[in-house]
């Protein structure tokens, strides 16, 4: 049985009417946070530091200093110690997307392009940020420029992050027709990002983290010490292993080069193993930044692969990589 498109796609370009598809489906997504919230900005979540707000928490003996005003008078005549009232305050977390749209992503054997499955994903996680209260903002880079985008509430951020996705792939993908390629490294995008990123920030990275070099690990650790950080893997079935039905010698082009290579089963396994290998590197490295990972592929419809899998940190790297 075939696949089909999402609605108005064309698995190759990246429109906007495609992406706010995505705003009735933020549902099936769940970005509530499961670790301390570190902003001191105030907001609609409920952090577990005790302080003023709407969100009551206990009551315990009066302590000097404490506020007369938030004494517990039920408790106090039930006991006959003073008890004071005590609130969880309410903080702000600012959902952040760096999406990776350099000219690696432009690549898919079945369905779509890595790149618009990234586009897709972002923009789900846009509208989910959104329907949960969060302000959404995003960096988003291809080879040849990168833009910002401060986080912004309600419908406002969704909607400037959905228009530059388009905006930024459809830019890349021109370019890299025309093999005008001038990469920006990922481990500058994950330097700037750690500039303009606020503490308490929850960070969607989306990329398939093949220039995970020592410098981009470094900026994610510093990241990931005062953020929550969630790595959002788009992968090809051809990065995977090779189809069955290729056989004899294959013919490998970027338009400049040519290189040819003889498939046998030999070749087959070693392709599979190499691929496995890099993958379990990448899902150790960042294992250990306590990132978790997320893996989802270009040759399904996003929406078919979510189900409803919860997006936040309980989901282990292992347990997506074994996905």
């Amino acid at each position: 049985m075939s696949i089909k498109l999402p609605p108005f796609t064309d698995g190759i370009n990246v429109s906007v009417k495609e992406l706010l598809e995505y705003r009735g489906r933020s549902a099936l997504l769940d970005l509530s946070s499961n670790s301390q919230i570190k902003s001191h900005m105030a907001g609609t979540l409920v952090a577990k530091t005790k302080g003023r707000g709407m969100e009551f928490d206990e009551a315990r003996h009066y302590q000097v200093g404490d506020d007369i005003r938030a004494i517990d008078w039920r408790v106090t005549a039930r006991t006959g110690k003073t008890h004071t009232k005590i609130y969880r305050e309410e903080r702000e977390r600012p959902v952040i997307l760096l999406v990776d749209l350099n000219h690696q992503q432009y690549f898919g054997s079945q369905l779509l392009l890595k790149s618009v499955q990234m586009c897709h994903l972002a923009a789900l996680l846009a509208w989910s940020a959104v329907g949960n209260g969060d302000r959404v903002g995003a960096l988003l880079f291809n080879d040849f420029e990168h833009r910002e985008l401060k986080p912004r509430n309600r419908h406002h951020g969704a909607l400037a992050v959905v228009e530059y996705l388009a905006k930024i792939h459809n830019q890349g993908l021109d370019y890299f027709k025309q093999n005008k390629t001038k990469p920006l490294a990922f481990e500058q995008a994950c330097l700037r990002l750690r500039r303009v990123v606020k503490p308490g920030s929850l960070i969607f990275v989306l990329s398939d983290f093949t220039n995970l070099s020592d410098k981009a690990i470094k900026q994610l650790q510093l990241l990931s010490k005062h953020n929550e950080i969630i790595g959002c893997n788009v992968t090809d079935p051809l990065e995977v292993a090779l189809p069955d039905k290729l056989q004899g010698t294959l013919a490998v082009t970027d338009g400049q080069n040519r290189s040819e290579f003889v498939i046998n089963k030999q070749r087959r396994e070693q392709y599979v193993k190499q691929g496995e290998q890099a993958q379990s590197l990448r899902s150790t490295i960042l294992k250990k930044l306590n990132i978790s990972l997320l893996t989802f592929s270009a040759h399904l419809p996003l929406l078919d692969q979510l189900g409803n899998k919860s997006v936040n940190s309980k989901v282990s790297s292992e347990e997506a990589f074994n996905e």
